[in-house]
């Protein structure tokens, strides 16, 4: 029989890679997360890619989680099989005659809802302008099923994750960021030749937030006398005596081309703008408009509203909505453009750049 003096001996002894008896069987998969958005085949419409895609490929990349875009009615009926650890579901991509098929199944295979929720669609006021806006009734009918039903809710602002709250749901603010590798650095050079233009980009529920800016722009000219001109993008498919529309090409509503597109055309902007009327829609909105206008290389001035604030601590104009206050920004946007470039542009890149990171893990409950 061997001594206990002898045993203890061998142990003492014993070298590095006999501590430990190498474990058996393959590692555990990471877990599947299923995300439904809009688009299909890597296109997507920019609040897509913005809030899930992007994401959803940084968080691939880290190893964190295996990821997946679900076709939703075919994952509802169950003709596709695949057992989601995680169904992320964006704003209103879920078909609303599927979601009750697709609840039961989560909740039958302890699948974790999470709905991702960035414009206000709560508010009695927000969805007055959504109809306005031609919003499919049933669109509206999606999502707040899907907050209704979901396990985690993730917005993109505080004042939305308010607007939520006010509403009885308890949301998780992840803030919007701009993805790595799709815009470029440093300041735009703009035109030197005829009249300066400002680019104003947004959606079609953004026409009162145009108006705003016509006495703006009534016989504008910057501190040298060169008249200045808005150059609007997306916002309107009706043209006026007082901006011009700049179309995009086909394809470009794919939000890479769209970026893609921006950076092609840099050179005719002085700056970019967000005007915003007082209402409680807008007040919900993130500043990612400051963020896209600055990762362009432009100056950015927006409406001083809560969607904003904060932004003139790293580069970006605040104006009240009145048409000198915007006067005054503008000619300082145009006069101070390298600097307050910069400064956007350094804030950007250490603090709102879309990474795999713990708060969108933590959201995901993963």
């Amino acid at each position: 029989m061997t001594s206990l003096r002898s045993r203890v001996a061998r142990f003492l002894t014993r070298r590095p890679d006999q501590d430990v008896a190498p474990a058996s069987g393959p590692a555990p998969e990471p877990p599947l997360v299923g995300f439904v958005v809009h688009g299909a085949g890597g296109v997507h419409p920019a609040s897509a890619h913005i809030r899930v895609t992007g994401r959803m490929s940084a968080l691939a990349a880290s190893g964190a989680a295996r990821v997946a875009q679900v076709e939703p009615v075919r994952w509802a009926d169950g003709t596709d099989t695949a057992h989601l650890d995680v169904l992320l579901v964006q704003r209103d991509a879920f078909p609303l005659a599927a979601l009750d098929a697709a609840i039961e199944r989560a909740r039958r295979e302890g699948t974790r809802i999470v709905a991702e929720v960035d414009d206000d669609f709560f508010s009695r006021e927000a969805r007055a302008r959504l109809v306005r806006a031609e919003y499919d009734p049933e669109r509206l009918a999606s999502v707040e099923r899907v907050v209704a039903a979901a396990d985690a809710v993730v917005t993109s602002t505080e004042p939305l994750r308010a607007v939520l709250a006010a509403a009885g749901t308890t949301a998780v603010v992840v803030p919007n960021a701009v993805q790595p590798g799709l815009w470029g650095t440093g300041p735009s050079r703009p035109d030197s030749v005829g009249p300066r233009r400002v680019l104003y980009m947004g959606s079609a529920t953004h026409g009162d937030d145009l108006a705003l800016l016509r006495p703006v722009f009534d016989g504008l000219v910057d501190d040298d006398g060169r008249a200045v001109r808005l150059e609007v993008v997306g916002v309107t498919d009706t043209d006026a005596d007082w901006f011009d529309r700049l179309d995009l090409p086909d394809g470009a509503t794919h939000y890479p081309e769209f970026v893609a597109f921006l950076r092609a055309n840099a050179h005719r902007w002085s700056a970019g703008v967000a005007p915003l009327t007082d209402d409680p829609f807008n007040d919900a909105k993130s500043d990612l408009k400051f963020l896209e206008v600055s990762m362009l290389g432009l100056p950015f001035v927006a409406s001083d509203r809560p969607s904003y604030a904060g932004i003139d601590e790293h580069g970006g104009l605040l104006a009240e909505n009145d048409p000198a206050a915007w006067q005054h920004a503008l000619r300082t946007a145009f006069r101070e453009a390298d600097e307050r470039v910069q400064r956007a542009q350094a804030y950007v890149r250490a603090e709102r750049l879309v990474t795999g990171d713990g708060d969108w893990r933590a959201a995901l409950g993963l």
